[in-house]
């Protein structure tokens, strides 16, 4: 049976990638170790490491006023390391709240300073985008999350502001066309769009750094800066398989090429949900992911038999997020249209008998 992967991380990745890493596991480039075994100082792995760098540069279309660090830990780790590096105890911080991710970097974010939160849409479970909100003039910086992967809403245009701009790209990293240059801080768990669970990515533009605080050297960015990503042993083999992810994005068409797929992806499957009765949006129209559908069935008896029929069809990741419930289909860069309309055509046969 052909699998469908509608994960929300780890995702799917391409088949190439994987058929690639899967290769350098028993004979990395032909040197006779695997991509496990090389040490991480070595010349082999220093040209993964330099590709890699380069390769994030060349898709942002950034200049060296950004560096490219890979670290460990995910996104969680980065709602700390953030502020740490650049909020000190007496000063504020601009948040936006759109959902369990922003709340979590709201909450990690008052332990080294003053986080306040600008815009916030708890009323109405965050089914949508606030974008009308104020930002202090003091402000050292505005965080968001560009893509809520639980919730399945999504910032169409970047936030305009006078004060440097910091985002939580983990689920719409490398989607499409952004204008990279306007952040200031960029960080994304890897494990959706541009590769395998276990490196973390922080693009940062070095005249934010420097606090008046102390922290400890393996949290400074400064420090990973200066030492190119290896002031400790990194995740080697994610790093190698976002490198081979990166690789497959620039091959297929870089950025431009992910945002038409993701616009079809997304097209084909919210005109498909909009159509049938047996099932419900939860976010408005105009603030929907092209990462994350979220949705559930009309009849909430309904929702595990339909979860079911995903099962029976080799569907997999359509149950929602543990804290919201609910259905959700995650539609990443390596997921192919025709994943999308098996799952739409299971949908409208679903509605036909069940509506």
């Amino acid at each position: 049976m052909k699998m469908h992967n509608f994960n929300s991380g780890p995702s799917i990745l391409p088949d190439e990638v994987m058929e690639q890493a899967a290769a350098a596991i028993h004979d990395f480039n032909g040197i006779g170790l695997s991509i496990l075994e090389i040490g991480h100082r070595t010349s082999w792995f220093g040209d993964v490491m330099t590709e890699a760098r380069s390769l994030v540069k060349e898709l942002m279309n950034i200049g060296n006023e950004h560096e490219v660090l890979f670290l460990h830990g995910g996104a969680s780790t980065q709602f700390m390391q953030v502020p740490m590096n650049l909020l000190d105890s007496n000063e504020t911080a601009a948040y936006v709240d759109n959902g369990i991710w922003g709340t979590k970097a709201v909450k990690e974010a008052k332990l080294f300073g003053n986080a306040i939160v600008v815009s916030s849409t708890k009323d109405r479970n965050h089914s949508y985008i606030a974008k009308d909100f104020s930002i202090p003039a003091d402000a050292k910086y505005l965080h968001f999350t560009t893509n809520n992967t639980v919730e399945g809403t999504e910032w169409h245009h970047i936030p305009e502001t006078n004060v440097p701009l910091v985002a939580d790209m983990s689920s719409d990293i490398f989607s499409r066309p952004f204008d990279y240059s306007k952040f200031a801080l960029i960080y994304a768990g890897a494990q959706k769009n541009m590769g395998a669970a276990g490196v973390n990515i922080v693009v940062v533009r070095k005249d934010i750094l420097g606090i008046k605080r102390a922290i400890p050297a393996i949290m400074d960015y400064r420090n990973h800066i200066e030492a190119g990503s290896l002031l400790n042993t990194p995740p080697v083999f994610a790093v190698y398989v976002a490198l081979l992810t990166m690789r497959w994005i620039k091959k297929e068409g870089g950025l431009v090429e992910m945002g038409k797929r993701a616009k079809e992806r997304a097209d084909l499957f919210y005109n498909t949900l909009n159509a049938l009765p047996a099932f419900r949006p939860l976010v408005v129209e105009e603030d929907r992911s092209f990462m994350n559908a979220t949705f559930t069935t009309a009849k909430p008896e309904m929702e595990d038999v339909f979860l079911g029929l995903c099962k029976q069809n080799g569907m997999v990741g359509v149950k929602g997020h543990r804290s919201v419930g609910g259905l959700r289909v995650s539609m990443y860069n390596a997921l192919p249209l025709s994943s999308v309309q098996a799952i739409t055509d299971l949908m409208k046969d679903f509605s036909e008998k069940h509506a």
